[in-house]
C-alpha cells in the first residue's frame, strides 16, 4: 500500500484524560485518533473525519514532567484564576501514516497553525515522504493507540471519541474503548508494516 509518512516534532505536549475536569491533569502517553483528525483538518483547512482519511500512527517522547499552569474557571459572566499542576510530554515525535497519499501536501502548506494537544502546542513538519507498506505477520506494534481486543496489547483501558463535529458546541463522535499502547510489543498478526523504520502499523478506518 502506498502511504504518506509525516514526522512531526514539537518541544512538549500534553493530551487530556476526558474524565479529568479539575485537580492535577495527566497526559494520555500518546494521542487520541481525535488529536490525529483535528492536526489532519487544521493542515487542510477543513473538517476531515474517519470516513474520508484511514490513519495510523506512531508517537515517541523523550519523558514526562510536572508544570504548573494557570487556568480560569468561568461562572456565567464571572471568572476566576486557578493553579494546577499539569503532566506534560517532552520532545514528542509523531510519524503519521496517510492511506491516501495526496494528503501529504497539505503538510507543506497547513491552511491553520498545527497542534499537538493544548492549544499552545505548536509542531512543525519534519519530513513528508510516500513509503510502500507491505503487510507482514510478526512485527513490533505500539506506541499508537489500538482497539481493545487487540491480539496481545496491553496498557490503560481508556474510553475516547475518534474525532469532533464542527459544530458549536462541538460534539464527540465514535466514542469507544482504546488501549493506550506506549510500548512495542510483538504482534503475531498481519499488519502493514514500514520496513525503514522496522514497526508494524496500525491503520484506524471509518
Amino acid at each position: 500500500m502506498k502511504a504518506s509518512r509525516i514526522l512531526i516534532e514539537g518541544w512538549v505536549t500534553s493530551f487530556r484524560y476526558p474524565a479529568f475536569i479539575s485537580g492535577f491533569q495527566p497526559s494520555l502517553s500518546v494521542p487520541p485518533l481525535s488529536t490525529i483528525y483535528g492536526l489532519i483538518s487544521a493542515a487542510k483547512g477543513e473538517l476531515i473525519t474517519p470516513e474520508d482519511l484511514s490513519v495510523g500512527y506512531i508517537f515517541i517522547h523523550r519523558g514526562k514532567a510536572i508544570d504548573l499552569e494557570t487556568i480560569y474557571e468561568l461562572s456565567g459572566l464571572k471568572g476566576k484564576s486557578n493553579v494546577i499542576k499539569r503532566e506534560f510530554l517532552v520532545e514528542p515525535k509523531l510519524y503519521l501514516y496517510l492511506d491516501d497519499p495526496s494528503y501529504g501536501k497539505y503538510f507543506k502548506n497547513p491552511h491553520y497553525p498545527l497542534l499537538l494537544g493544548r492549544s499552545t502546542d505548536l509542531v512543525t513538519v519534519s519530513q513528508i515522504k510516500q513509503v510502500n507498506l507491505d503487510e507482514k505477520f510478526n512485527v513490533q506494534l505500539g506506541k499508537t493507540i489500538l482497539p481493545l481486543g487487540t491480539e496481545g496489547a496491553y496498557g490503560t483501558i481508556q474510553a475516547l471519541p475518534t474525532h469532533f463535529t464542527n459544530t458549536i458546541p462541538r460534539k464527540a463522535v465514535g466514542t469507544k474503548p482504546f488501549i493506550m499502547m506506549n510500548q512495542f510489543f510483538d504482534y503475531t498478526q498481519k499488519c502493514y508494516f514500514d520496513e525503514e523504520m522496522e514497526w508494524g502499523i496500525w491503520f484506524h478506518k471509518g
